[in-house]
């Protein structure tokens, strides 16, 4: 199987939808996250509102400058995941959620894409610059860890979010 990391564009318009509609399947009937939020925020529907709203590229005050990237099977051409890579750090982001934010589709869950994935996004923040990275993941959420560990995560600690939930942190050194 052949994985990358491709940006959004026209021609996987079908294909980001059937992903989309999957897991908010999978959220209404398991209550699962809908991970990274980034793919979420916005009706696909709209595919070229959705495209020009995907990522952030200056600051505000809420938002740092980001970039999402989907993991396609080249293969297939299936989309088989997301991932947004926040440029640097803010408040927020250093208690909560770090610089990457990512998701595989519940149908391909624990087959090891994440663990690809991350490092596939780690190479991406690589050329961005960054010498050390802060990933998060809920304590529970077992696979996400591994996945962070599998990429030479580090725990830093465990806190609370802003939601109550007790959180990792964890660090990847570049």
């Amino acid at each position: 199987m052949a994985l990358k990391l491709i940006k959004l564009t026209k021609e996987y318009e079908k294909e980001l939808g059937e992903m989309i509609e999957e897991w908010r399947a999978d959220q209404i009937q398991n209550h699962t996250d809908c991970s990274p939020w980034a793919i979420f925020k916005n009706d696909y529907r709209n595919f070229d509102y959705y495209l020009e709203h995907l990522e952030h590229r200056t600051a505000t005050e809420n938002r740092v400058p980001d970039s999402v990237f989907f993991l396609l099977d080249d293969e297939t051409g299936r989309l088989l995941g997301a991932v947004n890579i926040r440029h640097y750090l803010n408040d927020a982001l250093l208690k909560e959620s770090g610089h990457i934010g990512d998701g595989i589709r519940p149908s391909e869950r624990r087959k090891g894409y994440a663990t690809k994935m991350i490092g596939l996004a780690l190479d991406e923040c690589r050329k961005m610059g960054m010498d050390r990275v802060l990933m998060t993941c809920d304590k529970d959420n077992i696979g996400s860890a591994k996945s962070i560990i599998r990429n030479g995560g580090v725990l830093e600690n465990e806190v609370l979010n802003s939601e109550g939930v007790l959180i990792q942190r964890y660090w990847i050194q570049l």
